[in-house]
Order: structure tokens, then C-alpha cells, then sequence
């Protein structure tokens, strides 16, 4: 399994602002920062002042939580993410509104924020000096469903658009693509083992036939580290990870309970895609990732030929149901502990 690391010597000294820092991915990424790295400084600005408290009193007694920030913040507020970015080098982007069933009915508020934040991130950032940023986005943004992913695609082409705004500056944005995290609160597992614990007599499978990309939140974080190291400004990122069918993930964790198929509910697809056949033919593929480059005149393919990228000649489809890595029992358990 892939574990995407990185030297992280390019931070030591910097200052990293993470959006949306309190969620599950943040408090991962933070973890890591002060066991793994020497930052000058790491601001957590996300809006819910009760998980700020608990991630503070978690990090509390560590030797580097003097380094720690907790700036209370909406992306939505472009003044008061340029107050949170006054001096800041590096922003890791993950605040967003994810949950689709909610998107599809509050369709403004889920603009409002990963819409119209992902401008005044990008913006902000920019006129703060802010040198890289690294949003994160979704297999839901490729070829679109759900508003959910709409709004991530339109946020995947605002922070790729805004190389162009950069001139002469030292100032560069990418994004991040990946799956379906194994383990984290909005995944399937902990759902299937909510009622395997409960005595439920089978386990509901929206279509017998669906697939799905997994990566663990470790992977996750080491991957986005990754690639704001190597970014130039405009790629999209999407790493290399393995698919599994959902009945095959629900046998490995009740191997003798029934699965009842219910249907696909609204704005879900039967199997994802990470990169449709149209982006393919802008992307390239270096050891553990693929790269979608940027349609930017100036764009040069020189960085990733030096690490040994290679072009598709034709159309490339990157999807779930069509992918050449597959967990099998052992590896999903094996995967499954990691997470």
C-alpha cells in the first residue's frame, strides 16, 4: 500500500494556516506537523469554537503546542481570512459543506462556502503573499452528479484559474483529488458497523453492482504534503489507490449477514470517477499519482518529465469500476487496521 511520503524540511520555520483545520482531516494533519515537522507557526481557523476547545485541550500538553493557533474564521468572510493570513506561507484548504442529501436541500449554503470561500481563500491569499495553497477536493467534482460536486468542481477551477492572476508574484494554487476515506465519519464502514453492533439482520447495499476508490486518512494527509511540495501551480492531483466492490466490503466485515439491495439514492453514482476521459487527455502520470496539468499557455511539463512523467496518448478514464488496483480480504483488512 502506498503511503505517499514526503520529506517535510521544505516547512520548518513556515507558517500553515488549514481551513476547516478541526475536522478529522486537520486534526490527522496536525498530529503529523508536531510529531513530524518544526513549523514557526500552525493556524487552525474553522468556525466551531467547541471543536477549537477540544483539539486545543487534546494538543494541549504537547512539547510543539506552542506553535498551535485557533483563529475562529468562516471562508465565507474574506476579512477576516485576510486578518488570519497576515504572515502566512503555506494554506491547506478543507473547509467545505459535504454531505450530499443536505447540499441537494440547502443549495445556496453549500455556494455560499465552498463556492464563493474557495474565491475568498484564493484572493486572500494571494494579497496576504501567501506562496502556495493546496485545496482539497472530491472524486464527486470529476463529471458531476450532485450539487455537491458541482460546487467542488467550480471551486477545483477557481483555485486553478487563479495562476493566472499571479504575475510576477511568488504565488501558486493546486488541488487534490481523491476517494472515499476507509473509517471516517462519513464512510460506509462506520455505518456498516453501527449495525452489525446493533443486532441488524442484513446490511442495506444502495446497488450490488457499486465500486468505490479507499484511502486511509493517514494516505490522505501524507498526499496532500506530497503534492504541495511538488505543485507548480494548476495541477490536480489524484493519487493511485485501489477500488473495492461494496459487497465485497460489507462481506469481509458481517461474513454472515444477509445484504439487501435498496437503490441508488439521489445524486449517487454506481461506481466514481476520479478523471473523465476528457481530462485525460491532459494528464500525466508520474510513480504514485496522476497529474492533471493546466491548459495554461505558459504550462511547461518540464518539473514532472524530469521525475520521469509520462503522457497518455489517448483518452484516459481514471474510475472506480475500471481500475487495475483492487483490494482483495486481506488487503482491506490489512487497510482497514491502518485506518
Amino acid at each position: 500500500m502506498r503511503d505517499f511520503k514526503t520529506d517535510l524540511s521544505f516547512l520548518d520555520g513556515a507558517s500553515v494556516l488549514i481551513t476547516g483545520g478541526t475536522g478529522s482531516f486537520g486534526k490527522k494533519l496536525v498530529h503529523k506537523f508536531l510529531n513530524e515537522d518544526n513549523l514557526h507557526r500552525c493556524i487552525i481557523f474553522s468556525r466551531d469554537e467547541l471543536k477549537q476547545y477540544e483539539m486545543e485541550q487534546t494538543f494541549r500538553d504537547h512539547p510543539k503546542a506552542k506553535s498551535l493557533r485557533f483563529f475562529i474564521g468562516d471562508v465565507r468572510d474574506q476579512k477576516r481570512l485576510h486578518m488570519a493570513l497576515r504572515g502566512v506561507d503555506y494554506v491547506i484548504h478543507a473547509a467545505a459543506l459535504k454531505h450530499v442529501p443536505i447540499a441537494e436541500y440547502n443549495p445556496f449554503e453549500c455556494v455560499k462556502t465552498n463556492i464563493m470561500g474557495a474565491e475568498n481563500v484564493a484572493s486572500a491569499a494571494m494579497a496576504c503573499g501567501v506562496k502556495k495553497v493546496v485545496a482539497m477536493s472530491t472524486d464527486k467534482a470529476a463529471s458531476p452528479l450532485n450539487l455537491y460536486g458541482a460546487t467542488k468542481l467550480a471551486s477545483d477551477k477557481i483555485f486553478v484559474a487563479a495562476n493566472n492572476l499571479a504575475g510576477a508574484q511568488d504565488f501558486a494554487c493546486s488541488v487534490v483529488r481523491y476517494g472515499n476515506v476507509l473509517g471516517s465519519r462519513g464512510s460506509v464502514v462506520p455505518f456498516f458497523e453501527n449495525l452489525i453492533a446493533n443486532g441488524s439482520d442484513h446490511l442495506p447495499i444502495t446497488d450490488m453492482r457499486m465500486t468505490r476508490f479507499w484511502i486511509t486518512l493517514e494516505q490522505g494527509v501524507n498526499f496532500v504534503l506530497s503534492s504541495l511540495k511538488m505543485m507548480q501551480g494548476g495541477e490536480i492531483y489524484i493519487p493511485k489507490i485501489p477500488s473495492m466492490k461494496i459487497t465485497d466490503m460489507a462481506r469481509n466485515l458481517a461474513p454472515n449477514l444477509p445484504q439487501k439491495e435498496i437503490g441508488i439514492r439521489p445524486g449517487e453514482k454506481l461506481h466514481e470517477v476520479m478523471i473523465t476521459k476528457d481530462d485525460g487527455r491532459q494528464t500525466i502520470e508520474i510513480d504514485d499519482r496522476y497529474v492533471i496539468t493546466p491548459q495554461f499557455t505558459y504550462w511547461n511539463d518540464k518539473h514532472y518529465i524530469d521525475m520521469g512523467a509520462t503522457k497518455f496518448n489517448e483518452e484516459f478514464e481514471y474510475s472506480s469500476d475500471k481500475n487495475t488496483e483492487w483490494l482483495d480480504d486481506e488487503s482491506f483488512k490489512e487497510m482497514l487496521a491502518r485506518a
